[in-house]
């Protein structure tokens, strides 16, 4: 119920270019993607894998909640960056108003 509940809030959450396009690009070559399908098209033979082929619905929530957590991390490392750049920022600040300060003994 959990995974249905965000992945209807996915739903809502939707831009306009992923209403649109909402298939990702893949990664895998020509003959890859041959070799994929026809594992896909032959029926599963152990446990394992034909509980998994129960959830192939899913694909299209778990590709949007992995795509939202390397956003994630993508902002995470940006922000790091970016306080590392006002930390660096603010030294010179500070060394320039110190180099500029009148002292009483001037």
């Amino acid at each position: 119920q959990r995974i249905l509940r965000l992945a209807e809030m996915c739903r809502r959450l939707e831009t306009e270019e992923e209403k649109v396009l909402p298939f990702y690009s893949s990664s895998l070559a020509e003959g890859e993607i041959q070799d994929a399908q026809q594992v896909l098209e032959d029926a599963p033979a152990e446990p394992l894998a034909q509980a998994m082929w129960d959830y192939v619905g899913l694909e299209r929530f778990w590709q949007r909640f992995n795509k939202a957590k390397l956003e994630e991390q993508a902002l995470e490392q940006e922000q790091a960056a970016l306080r590392k750049r006002n930390q660096w920022l603010r030294e010179l600040l500070r060394r320039y108003l110190a180099g500029i300060s009148i002292t009483q003994e001037m």
